[in-house]
């Protein structure tokens, strides 16, 4: 709860200095929406290397949410988009949360440099999923559009 608390006041502090419409009006600087889009993909998905979840999505997703949402993109996509990015950041040396979760329960012949390398093929396919999503956004709301009906 202290992790949220102090991101909704990490937040605040930044809207009350006007820093989101500084972040916003540089994204919305650029001319294609694609570009932006990879620009936001690119930044979660390093900040998945040090930061949870929480404060990601807590923190930075209110503050790039308006320029990502308020485009031409299906948000369900986006939002799928985002959750696959983490779960591969997640998994990324050098901090890869998941990692050190597996290092706790592996045994002791196993070392952290085995798990790096081991993980590296899942990454990959993660990775794969992630451009097949992006490519084919139909893949994602294909389900969520016939529910709709």
């Amino acid at each position: 709860f202290t992790i949220l608390i102090a991101s909704q006041l990490l937040n605040l502090v930044v809207i009350s200095f006007g820093g989101e419409h500084y972040i916003q009006d540089f994204l919305r600087s650029f001319d294609n929406e694609i570009k932006v889009f990879l620009i936001v993909m690119l930044v979660l998905f390093i900040l998945g290397f040090v930061l949870d979840f929480l404060e990601i999505i807590y923190i930075v997703v209110p503050i790039v949410g308006p320029v990502i949402y308020g485009g031409s993109f299906d948000p369900k996509w986006v939002t799928i988009m985002i959750a696959v990015n983490l779960q591969t950041s997640f998994l990324t040396p050098p901090f890869g949360f998941a990692l050190f979760y597996l290092r706790g329960v592996a045994p002791a012949e196993v070392t952290t440099g085995h798990i790096y390398r081991g993980v590296v093929p899942f990454v990959l396919i993660q990775v794969m999923g992630l451009l097949l999503l992006f490519f084919f956004p139909s893949v994602v709301t294909i389900l969520p559009d016939l529910m709709a009906n």
